[in-house]
């Protein structure tokens, strides 16, 4: 086969018809449409992305999503090297003219992305959280064309204003965000995919539709959660070693607005403060929050800064490479009047977070 953007999208869409159900996903500005070969995807689909989803209107760009055997095009892939500190083979990719194909390994899912064909085909179905991360990397993709940087944190909004979270590898972030979440008058912006975009005074937070993934140890330590896990289950985990609960990577979705109530979710809001986790799990130390001056902090930036990933296509047509160094002085000219905080010491929770309900993110 000579295979090109083209003679791809061909092999991958195969011989199924698509659905005349469409699907369209109402972003901050940009509209998503969204086919597929398969109701029940197209219908499940439309529950995840229910607070989003709105009327027929011009689109932005379209994704297909075809349910098939995982596609063979007999080209090797070439690994996509992974962050620091994570283990094992996850994505791999192929570039081509103007496009570039991306393999998910331990599932065989296929994706398309190029300026004009943006599709997934596998077993989609099976894998439908790839299938909506492909997605909302479209939206990704977007937000970056208009200057927004990635940032590896959680958002919340309380008063109208947002407080990022990020933290390094274990640290918490989302725990802490859904204890937070549990209070009146917090609100959900992201999970682990904020946007930092230029605003007035202060830049604009954005958060993309994906909600919360978490692992069962953030679940059984949770009340507001525990009802996601049979009560069996949760017994079986508390009997492990922290440590090892801790590990378990079995991830989640919560439905937010289901768990914690209407209203919970916004898309957007002026960010004013960020917090990063530097704390240790197993430290004795009492817990401490201090006021930080990234520009003399620089190592606290590793937990913040994000990568495109092997999906970012620059408007100029080319895409991000794993060899591509983060733009250091670019996180710190977005994050300009944001005040800035470092939780050390011990991790506590609670600790925590009545200390962000009454000093970082006031009511």
């Amino acid at each position: 086969m000579n295979l090109n953007v083209t003679t791809a999208a061909e092999a991958l869409l195969g011989d199924d018809p698509l659905q005349d159900k469409s699907l369209y996903l109402h972003l901050d500005g940009c509209i998503i449409r969204l086919r597929s070969n398969s109701l029940p995807l197209l219908d499940g689909l439309q529950h995840y992305f229910g607070h989003v989803a709105g009327a027929e209107a011009p689109v932005d760009m379209e994704v297909v999503a075809i349910e098939r055997d995982p596609p063979d095009l007999g080209i090797d892939f070439r690994d996509w090297a992974r962050e620091p500190g994570k283990q094992g083979r996850k994505d791999a990719y192929y570039d081509l003219a103007g496009g570039r194909l991306i393999l998910k390994v331990r599932t065989g899912m296929l994706f398309l992305q190029s300026e004009d064909q943006r599709i997934a085909a596998g077993p989609c179905l099976q894998n439908d959280n790839q299938v909506i991360n492909f997605i909302n990397a479209q939206y990704m993709n977007w937000l970056q064309h208009r200057d927004c940087i990635i940032c590896h944190a959680s958002g919340l909004v309380r008063q109208g204003n947002c407080l990022g979270i990020a933290g390094f590898s274990g640290g918490g972030k989302s725990t802490l965000m859904l204890h937070l979440l549990a209070h009146d008058g917090v609100a959900f912006l992201t999970n682990d995919r904020l946007f930092v975009c230029p605003g007035g005074t202060l830049p604009q937070a954005l958060g993309i539709p994906k909600l919360p993934r978490i692992n069962p140890g953030t679940i059984v330590h949770d009340p507001m959660l525990q009802e996601m896990l049979p009560a069996a289950e949760q017994k079986r985990l508390l009997r492990l070693p922290p440590h090892e609960l801790w590990e378990i990577e079995d991830k989640y979705d919560v439905m937010v607005e289901q768990v914690y109530g209407p209203g919970k979710l916004v898309s957007n809001a002026p960010l004013t403060a960020f917090l990063v986790l530097n704390w240790e799990r197993g430290s004795q130390a009492p817990m401490q929050v201090s006021e930080v001056d990234l520009r003399q902090r620089r190592e606290l930036l590793q937990a913040i800064m994000k990568s495109p990933g092997p999906f970012y296509q620059y408007l100029d047509g080319s895409f991000h490479q794993d060899t591509t160094p983060f733009d250091e002085q670019a996180y710190l000219d977005a994050l300009q009047g944001v005040v800035v905080y470092e939780a050390k010491g011990g991790v506590d929770f609670a600790g925590l977070v009545q200390h962000c309900l009454d000093h970082v993110l006031p009511g």
